[in-house]
C-alpha cells in the first residue's frame, strides 16, 4: 500500500513511521510519501526517519532480522501531483499559517479576555477559516489523481474540517483524533475493565470532535462507569479524572472528553493560560523554530533529538489545568495515540479485519450511510452532521454505531456548537450561491454563536483581529478562497 502524508514535515510524522516499522502495523505500507510545501521541514523529518534506530514503544518487537517486515520506502516531495499519483490512502495533517498562526489564534482571543485555544472557541474558528480552503483544494486534487483513495483527516479542527470535505469526497473521508479513544482506554484501565484493542463492546460515547462524553463502560454485562465516578482514588489515577471536580462528574453521570475542561472550567482554564509566561502555541513555535534546523543537520542523532522534544512537548499539554510544578502522569504520556488509531482504520479498510474505533463521520447508521433504513447514531442531531462516535470499520467503509440520546444539557451544547461549525463551513464554501459578504457574515455569526464567545460585539472584534493577523482572509470574503 502507498500512503501519502499531507503535512509530511509535521512534528508527529515520526510517530506514524515508528508504528509502521514494528508491531501490528509492520508491513502494512510499502511506500510512505511525505508531501509538504516547506522543503526545510521535509528535510528535517526525513532526517529523523532515516536515523530511527528501532522500536521505542514498550513491548514492540524488533523490526530487524530474518522474517521481519521491511520498513516502508520513504519519499519526500513538494509536488502535490507527484505525491498523490498512485496513492491508496492519504493522511492529512496540515497547519496553514504554521505555529506562528496558532500563536495568533490564541493571542487575539486572549487579548479580548476570551479563551485562547487552537481548536476550541474563537481560536478553533480562526484555524478552520484557514484550514478548510486548503483541505478542499487537497480533496479536489485527490479526485483528479487518486479518485479511489481514502482521506484520513487529522487537520484541525478535525470534525469541522471533515464536515466540509464530505460534500466533495462523500464517505471516502473520515476524521481521526485520539482524545476520545484515549479517554475510553484510560477510564477502562482505571475501572479494571478489559478492553481489547479495536473492540468497543459495551462502550457508549457521543459527541463532536473535542466535545464528547463517555456515558457507558460495560464489563460482563455490568456498567462499571458509576463505580468509577464514585471512586475518588481511581479518578485521580488518570488525566480526565483529575481534570474535573468530582461533583461535576457526579452531576453529569459520565466522563467528559478532556477538551470539555474549557467549557466546564472556563475561568480556571483562562486564568491558567494567562498565568503562564507563554501560550502553548508560543512555546511550540519557539521549540520548532530552534529544533527543525538542528534536526536537518543532526545525522544519526536526529531521532534522539526529536524524541526528547516530543517528550517535552507532551509534558506541556493542558499545562493550564495543573498546579505549578505538577507533571503529567506516565500513563497519560504513554505512546499509542493518534497514529495507532489512524493505522487501525487503514488496516481495517484494506481488509486486515474489522475494527471498532471512535471516529468523525456523518451521523447516519447503515452500510450506505443513508436511505430508509438509516437512523441517526446520535439522536437529536442532524443525520448529515459529522459527529464523533464509535464506528465499525471494514473494507466497505465506516459505519457509526447507534448511541443513546444525550441528556438535554449535553444535547443543547452539541446543537449549539454544531450550528457554529456549519456556519464556518458556509463561510468557507465555494459554491456560487455563497457570496463574499455572505461568507463574512457567516463567520461573524459563528464567532457570536459560540458558547465561549456569546457576543456580537466580541465577534466583530475577534474577526477584525484575525483579519489583521491573517490578511488572506480578505480573499475568502471576496469569493476567491
Amino acid at each position: 500500500m502507498r500512503l501519502m502524508i499531507a503535512g509530511g514535515g509535521g512534528f508527529r510524522v515520526p510517530l506514524v513511521y515508528r508504528a509502521l516499522c514494528a508491531g501490528p502495523f509492520a508491513g502494512l505500507v510499502r511506500e510512505l510519501v511525505l508531501y509538504d510545501v516547506d522543503p526545510g521541514r521535509l528535510a528535517a523529518i526525513s532526517a529523523v526517519l532515516a536515523s530511527y534506530p528501532g522500536p521505542a514503544e514498550p513491548g514492540a518487537a524488533a523490526d530487524e532480522g530474518p522474517g521481519a517486515a521491511p520498513r516502508p520506502v520513504v519519499r519526500a516531495t513538494t509536488s502535490l501531483a507527484e505525491a498523490l499519483d498512485g496513492t491508496d490512502l492519504v493522511f492529512a495533517a496540515i497547519r496553514p499559517g504554521g505555529t506562528a498562526g496558532r500563536t495568533a489564534d490564541e493571542r487575539v482571543a486572549l487579548d479580548l479576555g476570551l479563551l485562547g485555544q487552537e481548536t476550541t472557541g474563537a481560536g478553533g474558528i480562526s484555524y478552520a477559516l484557514r484550514s478548510i480552503p486548503r483541505m478542499l483544494e487537497l480533496a479536489d486534487q485527490m479526485r483528479r489523481h487518486c479518485p479511489d483513495a481514502w482521506l484520513l483527516n487529522f487537520t484541525n479542527p478535525a470534525g469541522m474540517v471533515t464536515e466540509a470535505l464530505v460534500p466533495v469526497l462523500g464517505r471516502k473521508v473520515v476524521g481521526v483524533c485520539d482524545s476520545a479513544s484515549g479517554l475510553v482506554y484510560r477510564a477502562a484501565r482505571a475501572a479494571g475493565v478489559g478492553l481489547p484493542e479495536g473492540k468497543l463492546d459495551g462502550v457508549g460515547y457521543y459527541g463532536l470532535n473535542h466535545l464528547g462524553w463517555l456515558y457507558r463502560l460495560e464489563s460482563g454485562g455490568r456498567d462499571a462507569l458509576p463505580g468509577l465516578l464514585a471512586d475518588a482514588r481511581a479518578l485521580a489515577g488518570f488525566e480526565e479524572g483529575r481534570l474535573f471536580p468530582q461533583r461535576i462528574l457526579a452531576e453529569l453521570g459520565c466522563l467528559p472528553n478532556e477538551y470539555l475542561y474549557y467549557y466546564y472550567e472556563t475561568g480556571r482554564a483562562l486564568a491558567g493560560i494567562r498565568a503562564s509566561a507563554t501560550t502553548r502555541g508560543e512555546s511550540i513555535d519557539r521549540q520548532q523554530t530552534e529544533l527543525y534546523p538542528r534536526l536537518a543537520a543532526a545525522g544519526q542523532d536526529a531521532y534522539r533529538l526529536w524524541d526528547a522534544a516530543r517528550r517535552s512537548r507532551e509534558e506541556g499539554y493542558l499545562a493550564e489545568a495543573r498546579a505549578a510544578g505538577e507533571h503529567r502522569d506516565e500513563t497519560d504520556l504513554a505512546g499509542g495515540g493518534y497514529e495507532r488509531v489512524a493505522l487501525a482504520v487503514m488496516r481495517a479498510l484494506s481488509g486486515g479485519g474489522p475494527a471498532e474505533l471512535i471516529l468523525n463521520t456523518p451521523n447516519t447508521t447503515g452500510a450506505a450511510g443513508a436511505g430508509a433504513g438509516a437512523a441517526a447514531a446520535i439522536p437529536g442531531l442532524p443525520a448529515d452532521a459529522v459527529v464523533e462516535v464509535p464506528c465499525r470499520v471494514t473494507p466497505d467503509g465506516v459505519v457509526p454505531l447507534p448511541q443513546e440520546r444525550p441528556a438535554p444539557a449535553q444535547l443543547a451544547l452539541l446543537r449549539q456548537v454544531k450550528d457554529v461549525e456549519r456556519l464556518v463551513v458556509t463561510a468557507t464554501a465555494r459554491d456560487a450561491g455563497t457570496t463574499g459578504p455572505g461568507r463574512r457574515e457567516a463567520a461573524l455569526a459563528a464567532f457570536a454563536g459560540h458558547p465561549l464567545v456569546g457576543s456580537a460585539d466580541l465577534a466583530g472584534k475577534l474577526l477584525a483581529g484575525y483579519e489583521a493577523a491573517f490578511p488572506d482572509l480578505g480573499s475568502l470574503w471576496a469569493g476567491n478562497p
